[in-house]
């Protein structure tokens, strides 16, 4: 079962995230940032996870440690679910339009943090969520989840457009980079023989 619980508590958020990697795209996410959600929910609708996050964060400061803790918690659940990858197609990649954006992001289970993200938002802010902070949320995840990720934003002139298709993309490479090929049943998907 590739589903589990992480709780993540500092003094300046108290974050439970549920994932289950198997599921069928439900979700129930309470971070304060409306945005935020909807972002958390296109991960779970496209990567069809079944994502639960509660988040009590300091937002009476900004947005930014809800954000980026909410990235490291969610990275958290994701390396435990994915477990020894064992078996996985390991890489994923997507391409997604909405209107006149179109991103494409490409993500590798390597068991090494990395972040390549490329957008030029054309606004600072996306109702209550500040563009920068989209940074900060794969930042927190790929350090914590392990993973290679490079995000591209080739166009768009709205700032909503740009960023949910950014999420769409994301969730769509990591269902094809968690998907089991049943050609590598029980391998290692990695000369070095662990990632």
């Amino acid at each position: 079962m590739r589903q589990v619980e992480v709780t993540r508590n500092t003094l300046e958020t108290r974050i439970t995230v549920r994932l289950n990697l198997d599921g069928s795209g439900q979700s129930n996410l309470a971070t304060g940032i409306g945005f935020f959600d909807h972002m958390l929910d296109q991960i779970s609708r496209h990567g069809l996870i079944d994502l639960d996050v509660q988040c009590e964060g300091d937002l009476h400061i900004d947005g930014h440690h809800t954000v980026e803790d909410v990235g490291i918690t969610i990275g958290q659940a994701f390396a435990k679910a994915v477990g020894d990858k064992k078996g996985l197609t390991r890489y994923g990649h997507a391409y997604v339009p909405l209107d006149e954006a179109l991103s494409r992001v490409v993500v590798d289970l390597s068991g090494r943090p990395g972040l390549e993200l490329h957008c030029d938002f054309t606004a600072g802010m996306i109702g209550a969520l500040d563009t920068q902070l989209v940074f900060e949320f794969f930042q927190g995840f790929v350090n914590h989840a392990g993973v290679t990720l490079h995000i591209d934003n080739l166009r768009g002139r709205n700032a909503h457009h740009q960023c949910e298709t950014i999420f769409k993309a994301f969730a769509r490479a990591l269902r094809m980079a968690t998907t089991p090929d049943p050609r590598a049943a029980g391998m290692m998907p990695s000369t070095k023989g662990s990632l």
